[in-house]
């Protein structure tokens, strides 16, 4: 990994690159080791059109990130992905994390403004994670709380090797 200098776009590009490995930690812990049945999960079975399940929010927000990094290289391409298994989507997503943290962590030119990959597909996807935990919760298998602040947040690391140690709550 290169060291950038400080100019404000790659200040601008750093916070972006902490911002991923805060979705990559929050995530990671929101889709780990779910209940059996968990990613066809739905809060609404009368109207299923109404609602994604985990399955259809993860794969959203691997294509929010598809579409970050496409931006971040000046192409406006969307796809929007009918759901994998959970295992491979969880693999996609932090597949997805890591292409656009190395994008970011290069010497290429940022073609959209990081304002607008933030405001645009990060937000978003950072709200999709929160939802990913909230039907866990609705689920019977809520993930423990977690002191955030306290959170050993690294960029550059996605997957299973997020954190070693976690400040959960009993």
């Amino acid at each position: 990994m290169n060291k950038m200098s400080t100019t404000p776009a790659n200040t601008a590009r750093q916070m972006l690159r902490h911002t991923i490995a805060t979705v990559a930690y929050r995530g990671g812990k929101a889709i780990a080791n779910p209940p059996e049945g968990f990613a066809e999960f739905c809060v609404n079975e009368q109207d299923k059109n109404l609602v994604r399940t985990p399955a259809q929010i993860l794969a959203h927000i691997g294509d929010l990130f598809d579409w970050a990094l496409h931006m971040a290289k000046g192409e406006y391409v969307w796809r929007d992905s009918a759901p994998l298994a959970w295992a491979e989507e969880t693999s996609r997503f932090n597949r997805v994390l890591e292409a656009f943290d190395q994008y970011l962590a290069s010497d290429e030119p940022l073609m959209a403004p990081a304002e607008k990959l933030f405001q645009g597909p990060i937000a978003d996807a950072l709200t999709h994670v929160g939802q990913i935990a909230m039907l866990r919760r609705i689920a019977a298998a809520p993930i423990k709380g977690e002191n955030y602040f306290k959170a050993e947040i690294v960029v550059g690391r996605f997957g299973t090797e997020t954190s070693a140690s976690r400040v959960e709550f009993d």
